[in-house]
């Protein structure tokens, strides 16, 4: 009897796994199909915030409660610094929750290499994953806190003090789409870089602090004037904040213009972010 056996495959191997080019509808592709492991981040990521914790989620209210009560005593009470006629702790906490969006998202996406090592070395998934899933989680947090700024800009707007929504609300979107853009390319870009480059992790903070007090945050833009007007400018967040407070507010800066710097600013950020962060995963389990 004559047996016909199968043409044996070159390859040993049923299902083989490499390195996607540097292509973004690809890793975008990649990500849809592993949406689940995307949840399942964004979820760890609440789990681990306020695990063994006494007061647990609200923190997600305690934490800028207090950093506006700083504000208040530190700028409002002692070196006065004016804020366009709106009661203080309201322009602190309007500026500071979607600063914290910006902020947050930075500096989580700029550790998803150095603390994601171990997930990395043991199995694949789409490593754009992790820093996507740290933009969802503070999009949340960001909703949660949003709950705590509606209930004081309803206080001040039934007290009298003269604020009020304006038609650029409609443009809230777009200046969450810019947020999570400049945290995104900003936090890619310095992930990778920090697999080589440990000083980073220990800069970034600092960097953070700076650009901080480079944005509309604690003073109105309407104070700067000459070229420290144009300096603060540059920072694309300034336009964003001084877009949303003129949005809740009815006072600030807003302009397409600016805008549209930011938005082109955060596209390119995140273009750059994602190369490099493409070439990077191929090989930093040996670089790290």
């Amino acid at each position: 009897m004559k047996i016909d056996l199968p043409e044996h495959d070159e390859s040993p191997w049923d299902v083989v796994i490499e390195p996607a080019g540097i292509n973004i509808s690809n890793n975008l592709r990649d990500v849809w199909r592993y949406k689940d492991l995307l949840f399942l981040f964004v979820k760890r990521d609440f789990v681990t915030f306020y695990k063994q914790t006494i007061l647990g989620p609200l923190w997600f209210f305690i934490q800028p409660l207090l950093r506006v009560f700083i504000f208040y005593v530190i700028f409002g009470r002692i070196v006065k610094i004016p804020t366009d006629g709106i009661p203080p702790i309201l322009f602190y906490l309007t500026s500071l929750i979607f600063w914290e969006y910006f902020a947050g998202s930075w500096k989580k996406t700029a550790e998803t290499f150095l603390e994601n090592q171990q997930i990395f070395g043991k199995v694949y998934f789409p490593r754009l994953v992790l820093p996507l899933s740290v933009l969802l989680s503070n999009g949340v947090k960001l909703a949660i806190q949003f709950l705590l700024f509606a209930l004081f800009w309803a206080y001040y707007y039934f007290a009298g003090y003269g604020i009020g929504l304006t038609s650029a609300l409609i443009f809230l979107p777009l200046y969450l789409l810019i947020m999570a853009l400049l945290g995104l390319g900003a936090g890619l870009i310095v992930t990778s870089l920090t697999t080589k480059y440990r000083d980073l992790k220990f800069l970034l903070d600092t960097i953070i602090q700076l650009l901080m007090y480079l944005s509309p945050i604690l003073y109105p833009l309407s104070l700067a004037e000459g070229r420290l007007r144009t300096v603060l400018l540059l920072n694309p967040m300034t336009s964003v904040l001084e877009a949303i407070k003129f949005s809740f507010l009815g006072t600030g800066v807003f302009s397409f213009a600016y805008l549209a710097y930011s938005l082109i600013f955060g596209l390119v950020l995140v273009s750059i972010g994602l190369v490099v962060f493409s070439r990077t995963e191929k090989n930093f389990i040996d670089t790290i």
